[in-house]
């Protein structure tokens, strides 16, 4: 029969509210972590929100959603990721009652998006902590947090039942341990931020993640929830048994995440970990029971691969999404450092269908690059990115691939299918859409809508349900 994607495959698209919307304070929308992050990831935050955060405006889609929700209609979306701000919901993040106005936002967005028959799949926290809940609690460092995030989420549950089915607890819930300000919203410097504050701040994550699992399935037993992590598959530099050891010791700390989302509980090398670095977690009554509430499905996303190796003395470095590790030098990479291994989806894909048993979601991959707009031969402004377009085909080709061994896929999610601001680099030329927005880097722009190359070739794919690619005919 040979390579095919199964029927009813969700194709679409995944962007973040922090990302896009913009509008950061309009009805009733509070602070968010994001606000004071006008440089990326990598830099400490500002005390208030500056001129220079490009998110504080987006791309404007808090306006402009129902002509970006229309193109993707018209490519034949049949599923678009995008994630609720916590503090357009619950402006400080531990009020008692929610802002109506930012529930009635979501509401004509989903509704919006049901016009055209595009299931939302909705992330609840995607790198959005309100700002208010860092500085008053420092973030998920206190166990309060766990609280005041399932009060969101059984609110956002019981608002959108009728509108959202698929659920995202945390995005790249993993990322924490490089990034516990952007990832856990943690006042406390990197450096400074001992391993036990660090694990229990996971432990809540987990509980809290774990809890709204319950939660949803009560409100709407239909709803399909799932845990999200940065997929990293970690190779040996060489085959030394030393690398084989470290490349599984990096590997354990990403996925011990989905070890307790998919199996209810943590994994013996995990509580090895903690023993050797006298981290004792604390463990309120009914943790356990909470745990064992596990997701419907594992979601990940997708970039690249790194190495290991136990002697990483003068091995080059590996630039990567949030997390590097040592460059593997049979890999080419993209402009901003990023390896680029489409066969490394393929062995995850395999890798997670094999250790949990749950049908697994791609919901981010793609390919960010310096897009230039120039007119085509019919004289229409568009982007010639035939670079991404062989990018995606080359890690779709393998998704097929892993579908043929057997693995459940739901569906792919190209990462940013319309531009928007980076998340790493605060920057919009760093460019992910199959959309152009004319937005730079020093805020100027119209943010008018393109379509580029990859908009028309991404179409044809949702249109064959992938068959043109798997046929050689694009």
């Amino acid at each position: 029969m040979g390579l095919q994607f199964p029927q009813g495959f969700l194709w679409g698209g995944s962007v973040a509210a922090n990302q896009l919307e913009g509008a950061y304070q309009e009805e009733g929308k509070g602070l968010s972590i994001q606000d004071v992050l006008p440089h990326g990831v990598k830099t400490p935050p500002t005390d208030a929100p500056t001129k220079d955060n490009l998110k504080l405006i987006g791309i404007d889609f808090y306006h402009r959603y129902k002509e970006d929700i229309k193109l993707f209609a018209e490519m034949g979306f049949k599923t678009f990721r995008t994630s609720i701000a916590w503090s357009r919901i619950f402006p400080k993040g531990d009020e008692a009652e929610p802002n109506e106005k930012g529930l009635q936002f979501y509401d004509r967005l989903f509704e919006e998006c049901l016009k055209y028959g595009i299931e939302p799949m909705v992330t609840l926290s995607h790198y959005e902590t309100p700002l208010h809940l860092t500085r008053e609690y420092n973030g998920w460092a206190n166990r309060k947090l766990v609280e005041f995030y399932t009060h969101f989420a059984k609110t956002v549950f019981t608002r959108y039942k009728d509108k959202v089915k698929y659920w995202l607890t945390f995005n790249e819930i993993n990322s924490i341990l490089e990034h516990p300000f952007m990832s856990g919203g943690i006042v406390t410097p990197k450096e400074k931020l001992s391993l036990q504050d660090l694990y229990q701040a996971i432990h809540h994550e987990l509980v809290a993640s774990a809890a709204a699992v319950q939660i949803g399935h009560e409100i709407n037993p239909d709803f399909k929830i799932g845990c999200m992590v940065l997929s990293l598959p970690t190779y040996p530099l060489t085959p030394h048994p030393d690398d084989v050891i470290q490349a599984m010791h990096t590997d354990h700390q990403n996925t011990f995440f989905l070890e307790v989302h998919a199996r209810g509980k943590y994994p013996g090398y995990m509580k090895r970990f903690f023993q050797e670095n006298g981290i004792q977690l604390d463990f309120e009554p009914g943790d356990e029971e909470t745990l064992a509430h596990t997701v419907d499905f594992i979601s990940f996303s997708y970039y690249m691969s790194i190495c290991e190796t136990a002697n990483s003395e003068n091995q080059p470095k590996s630039e990567g999404n949030l997390f590097g590790g040592v460059s593997n030098p049979h890999l080419p990479s993209s402009e901003w450092g990023w390896q680029i291994d489409p066969k490394g989806l393929r062995y995850i894909l395999n890798l997670f269908q094999d250790r949990y048993q749950k049908p697994l979601f791609i919901v981010e991959n793609g390919l960010g690059a310096a897009d230039q707009l120039t007119p085509n031969e019919r004289g229409e402004l568009t982007v010639e990115d035939d670079y991404r377009i062989d990018y995606l085909r080359a890690h779709l080709l393998q998704v097929a691939e892993a579908i043929a061994d057997g693995v459940e896929v739901m569906g792919y999610l190209v990462w940013g299918c319309i531009d928007l601001v980076s998340n790493s680099t605060a920057e919009m030329k760093k460019r992910y859409g199959l959309i152009y927005v004319d937005r730079h880097d020093d805020g100027s722009g119209t943010l008018e809508r393109y379509r580029k190359n990859s908009f028309h070739w991404y179409r044809k794919v949702i249109g064959t349900n992938g068959q043109c690619l798997l046929e050689g005919e694009n």
